[in-house]
């Protein structure tokens, strides 16, 4: 499957549904008792993307967009409104928002992560697609110049240094990111006369692992 780094219309984006889905196998134990694992270090994220659509000229753009990634075949980027930023949505990305690693002296490159932390329990999330122009990095608290410094990998989310950190040094980021997904249907049934009463298709997006 090859990935085109092309975002999915952010105008019918906005209205998707969907979010984080994790894979849960439980045993029930003869005692009453349960044993919960999980397959999946990482979770994955499901979006409708018919219930952003407004207009029958977002329903064209769909297909368009739909036809030139084959259907299921071809990925490609999509903003989740509601997860898109290093920080809170509602602020703007700073350096130290997330700690993507600590210098060693030699390490060079370093891969985007963001954590989602509460109570005792916290999640890194890899981060592949950060979009071209938000990403600031700093080293030991120090910003650090893109295209000087370092140099952003926007296809695969992987910071490479010029210099590597020194042993200790802090290394964090802030970014704003898409999600690498693709289509989850070879069909898309769209009714002119159903879309205007309010009947909406289904499309479902799925993310890909990279």
């Amino acid at each position: 499957m090859a990935f085109h780094e092309v975002r999915f219309p952010t105008n019918m984006s906005f209205g998707a549904v969907g979010g984080p889905e994790r894979r849960t196998e439980i045993v029930s134990l003869t005692n009453g008792f349960e044993e919960r694992n999980t397959p999946w270090a990482h979770s994955r994220r499901r979006y409708d993307a018919g219930v952003g659509l407004r207009s029958l000229d977002d329903v064209a753009a769909l297909i368009a967009f739909y036809e030139a990634r084959a259907g299921q075949l071809h990925g490609f980027r999509w903003k989740d409104w509601a997860d898109f930023r290093s920080c809170v949505p509602s602020r703007r990305p700073a350096a130290a928002d997330q700690t993507i690693g600590t210098g060693d002296g030699q390490t060079r490159s370093f891969v985007l992560q963001k954590l989602y932390h509460s109570g005792p329990g916290e999640y890194a999330r890899p981060i592949r697609k950060p979009v071209a122009g938000s990403v600031l990095v700093a080293v030991a608290g120090e910003p650090q110049t893109e295209g000087m410094d370092h140099v952003t990998d926007h296809a695969t989310g992987v910071i490479t240094f010029a210099t590597p950190p020194a042993p200790g040094a802090e290394v964090t980021a802030g970014f704003e990111f898409d999600v690498p997904v693709r289509f989850d249907t070879d069909r898309i049934a769209v009714s002119v006369a159903s879309f205007q009463a309010g009947d909406l298709p289904q499309v479902p997006v799925l993310e890909v692992r990279l």
